[in-house]
């Protein structure tokens, strides 16, 4: 979505049909290590792209895990948001606003309209 780029164009570019783009993406089928390397290709991204979630070798403490997965759960219906068409649009716009203070009143009131007092 965010390179414009649809399910079917993907998949024409891989090789795969719209169907098996839609199960990678839904994570209903794995994706093996080459068909990773050629998607980053087909996307141009590297390949550690896909990794920039996942949990730091550095967290081996089971109380770091704790708190690592506590925070990831607390932003995965952001990150659920953020891959929607609605969550797309809404970010495309708003990056295109320039004034810092249009923006900061935009997130104040979207703030205000969910119920949340001083960015809580």
């Amino acid at each position: 979505m965010l390179l414009g780029m649809s399910q079917e164009k993907l998949g024409d570019q891989l090789g795969l049909t719209f169907q098996q783009v839609q199960k990678y993406e839904k994570g209903i089928n794995r994706i093996g290590a080459s068909r990773l390397y050629d998607l980053s290709k087909t996307l141009g991204v590297p390949i550690d792209y896909f990794y920039e979630d996942a949990p730091s070798p550095a967290l081996g403490m089971a109380e770091d895990q704790e708190e690592y997965g506590a925070e990831k759960s607390n932003d995965s219906g952001v990150f659920d948001f953020l891959s929607t068409r609605e969550g797309l649009e809404l970010n495309k716009a708003f990056v295109k606003i320039t004034d810092p203070r249009v923006r900061r009143t935009i997130v104040d009131l979207v703030r205000n309209l969910a119920g949340e007092q001083n960015g809580n």
